[in-house]
């Protein structure tokens, strides 16, 4: 089967192929010759998501499968959720989103987060909705070397260390999209094609 991950972010592109079981090809939108930049312009990760997928679906006709992240930290009431990628404005840049997330901590003692996902899948004109949910808390301090985006910050719940500490294996075990996408993987591997 041809899937396409609607996604222009290879750290993202390789962390869910490892995931794939070998019947699925993914195709990463470079595959199908599209640069098109989709706005993310819905207010919720599920909307941003179905955007995608739904762009995607439209314009090129293939099964396809988006996903949006955002980190929500409690004592800051869920931000900055859906905006996490553009935290601290434009260009997009993970050290300064991290920057600013830790000076706004700063001061407070709750430091509990969570990441989600919402993975949204179009596949024979039918529309299915994945969640995955990772809790933990922010560090005060980055850690590690790997990952992408805020893992350095991000130790989730039951571990020492943050997810940049990880392997991709052991991330991709407890993290928000590893769970979104095992969501996935199981669908598909009971879903009939047309």
């Amino acid at each position: 089967m041809k899937l396409v991950f609607a996604t222009n972010n290879l750290n993202k592109l390789k962390e869910v192929q490892e995931m794939l079981p070998n019947s699925i090809e993914l195709l990463s939108l470079k595959d199908i010759n599209c640069f098109d930049e989709v706005e993310e312009t819905e207010t919720t990760l599920e909307g941003n998501a179905k955007l995608k997928t739904d762009y995607i679906t439209n314009k090129f006709g293939y099964h396809c499968f988006a996903d949006d992240t955002g980190l929500e930290v409690e004592s800051l009431g869920g931000k900055p959720g859906v905006y996490s990628a553009r935290f601290a404005g434009e260009p997009v840049n993970s050290e300064n989103n991290m920057a600013k997330l830790l000076l706004e901590l700063e001061a407070k003692e709750n430091r509990k987060a969570q990441f989600r996902t919402a993975v949204a899948l179009n596949i024979n004109d039918k529309k299915f909705l994945f969640e995955g949910i990772c809790k933990g808390d922010i560090l005060k301090q980055k850690q590690g070397e790997k990952g992408f985006g805020y893992d350095p910050i991000f130790k989730p719940e039951g571990y020492q260390k943050s997810f940049a500490e990880m392997s991709s294996i052991e991330k991709n075990k407890i993290s928000h999209r590893g769970i979104a996408i095992q969501k996935l993987v199981e669908f598909l591997k009971n879903y009939k094609l047309k």
